[in-house]
């Protein structure tokens, strides 16, 4: 799986886990919302400082959001 699905599945999943709205991680990430949907969804690949921005507005260390995620693990969402 590539870098960029990795920080998709795992910011998405992360966010719904800590039950926080896309809204509330533009606002604490200081990102626009349709920008943290952009990376949800695979569309753009964060550059560092904004990794670590997002790292940080879930409480999370940056490395969690590059994991490879689990092969056979449900994904959330379409």
């Amino acid at each position: 799986m590539s870098l960029r699905r990795n920080v998709a599945e795992n910011l998405r999943t992360t966010r719904l886990r800590k039950k926080l709205s896309q809204e509330e991680v533009a606002g604490r990430s200081c990102l626009s919302v349709s920008y943290v949907s952009m990376l949800e969804r695979g569309m753009r690949v964060p550059p560092l400082d904004t990794l670590e921005a997002l790292a940080k507005a879930l409480d999370v260390h940056p490395v969690e959001l590059l994991r490879e995620v689990a092969r056979g693990v449900r994904r959330i969402g379409p």
